[in-house]
């Protein structure tokens, strides 16, 4: 087995510096039309509400850097959650549909049930109630699923890494039974918080002789698994382009056993391509269900993202792989009106240009560029 280096670095201040969003030139008020320097619009919101985790898993919050000494965001530098829901209000107004509050761990923030009524309440540019979602790794969901759906909440999505139980407890590496995260997912249902969908990171050597188990569980099932490419997100999970099973071959194991049609997705600026399962006579079989492939690092979907996301202390980011982000926090402590924030935001996503995924074959190998954000930070 090979060793795995992690970059042991100070991780205090993991969202790198801060860009002063600009108030001067003309206003740019919002109306739900906001494009970027490629053209792409603005519709998915991506909130982080906390910086913490229960788990350690090593793709995202390794043990040898999130340890009892890693040092989280003071409570005072979190935005509340009528930080959050003013800030929403403003994405919202340039066109954003979806809201995704992720973090970290999302239900370790307290009365996280508060905010997504908060945000239940708020509406999107033609007057619709945005989709709201949630992204855990299931710990806490059999206790809050309930609770979640009567504050507004629509949908979850729960990562799960794999059903044998050592190899999920050694991928969390916190000892955590797989069987209370399959119980959270059954409460998710049993609330009707759905379409769910199960995200498994796949990391060759690992976990992915898991495949066609996990495929097998939740075939036929409703929920929607989807298999997402180990990427090099943030700079302390050790990352390396070998540890990676491109889609392709991935799509060749299922396909060994289990008959799979292409589909057509289901909206744009979509991550995943979708896949469905065929039943007897080649057809689509909507009872069977269908599973979804990220192939963020062999098939980059940069062209149509139109994702923004909000870290836990207010900054913007315009990419998951970003090394800066922009400081609305500020702005908002300093007493900026909604007219202000809603131009700052405009001006911001009007310049974007991000597109590292698809500049990553480009990059000399060793290249790593500047340090990117964590994942932990900002969410997946």
């Amino acid at each position: 087995m090979s060793e795995r280096f992690i970059p042991l670095i100070d991780q205090r201040h993991a969202s790198g510096a801060a860009i002063a969003p600009e108030l001067q030139g003309a206003p740019m008020p919002a109306l739900g039309r906001l494009r970027d320097a490629l053209g792409r619009p603005l519709r998915d919101l991506r909130i982080s509400v906390t910086d913490r985790c229960n788990f350690r898993c090593s793709y995202c919050m390794p043990k040898e850097v999130f340890d009892k000494n890693h040092l989280y965001l003071p409570q005072s530098s979190l935005l509340s959650f009528e930080e959050i829901t003013r800030l929403a209000r403003q994405f919202l107004a340039h066109g954003v549909r979806k809201i995704r509050l992720t973090g970290g761990e999302p239900l370790l923030r307290k009365n996280i049930e508060a905010l997504v009524a908060q945000l239940a309440e708020l509406r999107t540019v033609d007057g619709c109630a945005p989709d709201i979602t949630l992204t855990t790794n299931g710990a806490l969901l059999a206790r809050k699923a309930s609770a979640l759906k009567d504050a507004g909440l629509q949908r979850v999505t729960v990562s799960l890494d794999g059903l044998d139980d050592a190899v999920f407890r050694s991928m969390n590496d916190v000892d955590f039974p797989v069987a209370d995260v399959l119980r959270g997912i059954d409460a998710a249902q049993a609330a009707g918080l759905g379409p769910i969908k199960v995200n498994m990171v796949v990391k060759r050597g690992t976990n992915d002789h898991e495949i066609l188990p996990m495929a097998r569980h939740f075939r036929g099932s409703s929920i929607v698994l989807r298999f997402i490419e180990y990427m090099d997100v943030g700079a302390t999970n050790g990352w390396r382009m070998d540890q990676v099973l491109p889609s392709a071959d991935l799509l060749q194991r299922l396909r060994s056993e289990l008959p799979l049609m292409a589909l057509q997705a289901s909206s744009p600026g979509e991550t995943a391509q979708r896949w469905g399962y065929a039943d007897a006579q080649g057809q689509f079989s909507p009872a069977l269900g269908e599973i979804g492939v990220i192939s963020s690092v062999t098939q980059a979907f940069c062209r149509d993202c139109n994702r923004a996301r909000l870290s836990t202390d207010g900054k913007l980011y315009l990419c998951l792989f970003a090394s800066q982000g922009h400081d609305l926090r500020s702005l908002l402590r300093a007493g900026a009106d909604d007219d202000a924030l809603a131009s700052a935001i405009g001006h911001i996503w009007n310049a974007r240009s991000d597109r590292y995924s698809e500049l990553r074959s480009t990059q000399a190998p060793n290249d790593a560029g500047p340090r990117r954000v964590e994942m932990s930070h900002i969410g997946g």
